[in-house]
């Protein structure tokens, strides 16, 4: 039994599918220097001319660009830091046109990028081509696609002309739950309600079957005006490969309620309880075999956001997350690194010396866009060995016995202590403080919890009133101290005991 079977009653659907996708799109012939010679040898031009070309080049490109802004009706925005949220102002100007759809913003920066020139050569006396970082113009244009929903693609305005394109696989969806009248609720990037999950996950699954590489063809051919020289010449366009991808599985709840009844609990459990082995293995490497891992490291992190708890665990830059959104339980794969999983390709094979065959073998995957299917493959078989390994949270179980202990009065040390009322405000608030995520790692002082425990200015009393209560909860075997230092730790027992009781007391009040 997994997480999904024993919350079945509670658990609307499932739904799998891209989140975050950033894909870089590059003229590959431009970025190789003897091709890039070639390419002004067929334009005439010698390299001593190069720099006048190029700003010929780059002038051209940009006028074109601020036509096609100004066909839109559209004002470009420049940005003169790079610490302004894009994102804020795009969706102003989304607020004021909800229902617009095709450009909706244009923003436009200097930026570091790598770039072809020519210089010369102290060595040999000569001009020659090469690349070398530097800044330039780039444009940030904005869509509300009638495909993608919202988007945004990015565009040197310098050689090789890289472009990047951002899209959303949750936006995407919407779009294809809209043209087949599937009702669904949206909430910060997740779907809180969705009419029919399964024809949902069936239109999901589909997005594979189409070759979206065409789309980004036609958008970029709107925008570099250079393209059909550029194709004429090598009889190629951009070549789009993924920078970076997401894959979430979102687990839709009834109600917020029901998810957060449980999942504390199953962070904490989780990060606890898996080990470096379970990590290793959800990836799909061969257990037996870590210890020739040599590459990367390995890393587990929970962290306490504002939204809630986020759990993640790393291997060599990929990574698997979870994650509570609305109503949802994520778990979200994102891979950086392809090299370390492997695709099946076919190649030639040479056979006595003349004859060739093809024959179909797993070699390092790359980042190629026609790679995206193995992205899924992989990202799906990730998540389900994470789902069969979650620890099973049985929130109806109470440890009777120890609550009735902590209860009671206890003596330590010819010293006595009294009982907790679990059911009193306070209690509850000092259970709840001490069992935060953030504190299970690095611990907790006196100090650290006072102004969440005291409201307004605390005085020297209410800071021993604390001290006693510290005292109280290390003598029931709550938390624990760290020697020589002021700082605690919650204890097994005392896990099991505040997990028991906050969730106990949130059910019923629920109920």
């Amino acid at each position: 039994m997994n997480i999904i079977e024993q919350n079945k009653k509670k658990i609307n659907g499932k739904l799998e599918t891209f989140d975050r996708m950033i894909i870089n799109g590059y003229l590959l012939n431009l970025c190789n220097y003897r091709h890039f010679l070639y390419y002004l040898i067929q334009n005439n031009i010698q390299l001593k001319d190069f720099d006048k070309f190029a700003l010929e080049q780059t002038k051209e490109l940009c006028n074109h660009i601020d036509n096609y802004i100004n066909e839109n009706n559209i004002q470009t925005i420049y940005l003169n830091s790079g610490k302004i949220d894009k994102n804020e102002i795009v969706m102003r100007e989304l607020d004021k046109n909800p229902n617009k759809t095709g450009l909706i913003s244009v923003l436009s920066a200097v930026e570091i990028c790598n770039t072809m020139t020519v210089k010369p050569n102290h060595e040999s006396q000569k001009l020659e081509v090469t690349s070398r970082p530097t800044k330039c113009k780039h444009y940030y244009f904005y869509f509300n696609d009638k495909e993608f929903g919202l988007m945004y693609l990015k565009i040197q305005t310098w050689f090789p002309y890289n472009v990047q394109i951002y899209i959303n696989g949750r936006e995407y969806l919407s779009k294809l739950l809209e043209k087949n009248n599937i009702k669904y609720e949206m909430y910060n990037n997740s779907f809180s309600y969705i009419e029919d999950f399964s024809k949902a996950q069936k239109l999901a699954d589909d997005i594979l079957n189409k070759k979206i590489s065409d789309s980004f063809d036609g958008l970029i051919k709107q925008i570099n005006i250079h393209l059909p020289k550029i194709e004429k010449i090598f009889s190629h366009s951009y070549y789009w490969c993924i920078d970076q991808c997401e894959f979430a599985t979102d687990i839709n709840f009834k109600s917020r309620d029901d998810l957060s009844l449980f999942y504390k609990t199953l962070v904490e459990t989780a990060y606890f309880t898996f080990s470096s082995e379970d990590i290793y293995s959800f990836f799909g490497r061969n257990v037996s075999r870590i210890h020739t891992f040599s590459k990367g490291e390995i890393v587990s992190d929970l962290r306490n956001r504002y939204q809630g708890y986020r759990i993640k665990f790393k291997i060599n830059n990929n990574q698997i997350k979870m994650y509570d959104k609305g109503n949802n339980l994520r778990i979200e794969v994102t891979i950086n690194n392809p090299k370390d999983f492997k695709v099946l390709k076919e190649k030639e094979k040479i056979v006595e010396h003349k004859t060739l065959e093809k024959e179909k073998v797993w070699v390092p995957m790359g980042k190629s866009i026609s790679n995206l299917y193995r992205y899924v493959e992989i990202s799906k078989s990730i998540t389900k060995r994470y789902i069969e390994s979650l620890p099973l949270v049985n929130i109806d179980e109470v440890p009777i016995s120890d609550i009735e202990k902590l209860s009671s009065s206890i003596t330590v040390n010819n010293k006595k202590y009294t009982g907790f009322n679990i059911l009193e405000k306070d209690t509850l608030k000092l259970f709840s403080i001490i069992s935060k995520g953030e504190y299970l790692i690095n611990g907790f002082s006196n100090k650290s919890i006072r102004k969440q425990y005291f409201e307004g200015d605390i005085t020297s009393k209410e800071i021993n009133r604390l001290t006693r209560l510290l005292s109280k909860l290390k003598a029931h075997g709550l938390i624990k101290k760290v020697a020589r230092k002021n700082k605690y730790y919650l204890t097994t027992k005392g896990r099991k005991i505040t997990n028991s009781i906050l969730i106990y007391t949130k059910k019923k009040l629920l109920n």
